[in-house]
């Protein structure tokens, strides 16, 4: 059995300094709470006790090419020894510009930000100056971030206090928010196309854009139904509203485009992060020419000290190089599924109710009766006890998955991880 004791003793020296002794929200809810980590490499990741594991959360997703990849760190270092930050441009940010344009479809003009979060109010804002509208329509359970205005829909009580389809109650994720804040968006349910074209044939006058995360990874790992992404598109340029697509999780891990290539379908904007730079702090908002032109034109303001800065260019560089070099995809996409093959197998044979789905890459384990998931409403149904068993299990055997179910396979993994993570899935499965 692991041991934990070195991390808990400076879990309660950092909680003198850090509030919870943490920076970040999620890092609390480690097992057996949060824990300090000394080196990663590979597909394995070692904490200060001493103890090894197989890592499935990829820091919540950018390690694409798993822990501390030579070439990354190597291009980080040397392009580092010319400067870190210029307030100023340099000819790796243009190289990084050129090949997301060569690689993602809607990435005609683009700016680099730090993170997710604040990729997206820039794309609230560049929709919002076009259309000359206020609100955008976002979906229940689909995270976009932690700021004031999408901080609302990613949690709920239970399927029955989020009360109707057609006008959905939302709750708050903190408090803290402005009163009022919650009238800038209107929130549906995913996957239901006929309601999103009803909500905006009655509301398209205030709609400045619908945003949507193309699988939905935040909770569960639900695909859209055929058809459902390109009505979006269809619905969007019919009324004068911006399509953007939150690809932080899909960009890069489910194909090199992203998943408008995987599925066929442009967005207007783009928010891309996580595993463009293998964990390193950058991301980029990219769209077409007609709507980044506001930017271009400085009528939307973006800015950022940081922005672009030479480490984070060079590691986005060299993981792309990697991922063109060595095309892993297909690879990755075998190693998720037979990963989630393994999974049911495992919980077939132990009597556990289990619910695997995803297209592999990333892919979400729940216990629930249910066949399948169409939207948050439906992952709310889920035993998340028995499921924070089962991590907590997984992890006391050196195997670290998001404790929301949430796996991610990385280019490094292979066909013995995975013979490893389902054999200690059914130890564990057989003492829950």
């Amino acid at each position: 059995m692991k041991t934990y004791s070195k991390s808990a003793a400076l879990l309660e020296r950092a909680r003198r300094v850090l509030a919870s002794g943490v920076s970040s929200e999620f890092r609390k809810y480690n097992h057996p709470h949060a824990l300090f980590y000394t080196h990663g490499k590979g597909s394995r990741i070692y904490d200060v006790d001493g103890n090894e594991y197989l890592d499935f959360t990829l820091s919540q997703g950018p390690l694409i090419l798993g822990h501390s990849h030579p070439e990354v760190l190597k291009a980080v270092g040397e392009y580092s020894e010319t400067g870190q930050l210029f307030a100023g441009q340099h000819l790796k940010e243009i190289e990084l510009a050129e090949k997301l344009n060569e690689l993602i479809p809607s990435a005609e003009l683009m700016r680099f930000c730090l993170d997710g979060s604040e990729a997206v109010q820039t794309a609230f804002r560049v929709a919002r100056a076009k259309t000359g509208k206020n609100k955008f329509l976002r979906f229940e359970g689909h995270y976009h971030g932690w700021m004031d205005n999408v901080c609302w829909g990613i949690s709920a009580p239970s399927p029955e206090a989020l009360g109707s389809r057609e006008m959905p109650n939302v709750f708050p994720w903190t408090q803290g928010l402005p009163e009022g804040v919650e009238n800038d968006f209107i929130i549906l349910p995913w996957n239901d196309l006929d309601l999103v074209r009803k909500t905006v044939a009655e509301r398209a006058a205030e709609i400045a854009a619908i945003i949507t995360e193309p699988i939905m990874c935040n909770n569960g790992c639900i695909e859209p139904a055929p058809g459902f992404l390109q009505g979006l598109r269809d619905i969007c340029t019919e009324n004068n509203i911006a399509l953007i697509f939150d690809e932080v999780i899909t960009g890069f891990r489910i194909s090199l485009g992203g998943a408008q290539t995987y599925f066929g379908v442009t967005p207007d904007l783009s928010i891309f992060a996580k595993a463009i730079a293998s964990g390193y702090a950058i991301s980029a908002i990219v769209g077409k020419y007609e709507w980044m032109q506001l930017i271009e034109q400085a009528k939307v303001i973006h800015a950022g000290t940081m922005n672009a800065n030479n480490p984070t260019v060079a590691a986005a560089l060299a993981t792309i190089a990697v991922l063109e070099k060595e095309q892993p995809h297909e690879n990755m996409i075998r190693l998720g599924r037979k990963l989630m093959e393994g999974l049911r197998s495992a919980a077939a044979a132990t009597g556990h109710a289990m619910l695997v789905e995803g297209p592999g890459p990333m892919f979400a384990m729940s216990f629930t009766s249910l066949e399948k998931t169409a939207d948050y409403r439906d992952t709310l149904m889920a035993d998340k006890a028995k499921l924070g068993r089962f991590i907590a299990g997984m992890h006391d055997e050196g195997i670290r998955v998001i404790g929301r179910g949430l796996w991610y396979i990385s280019a490094v993994h292979n066909d013995e991880d995975i013979d490893l993570a389902v054999a200690t899935a059914e130890k564990v499965l057989k003492n829950i």
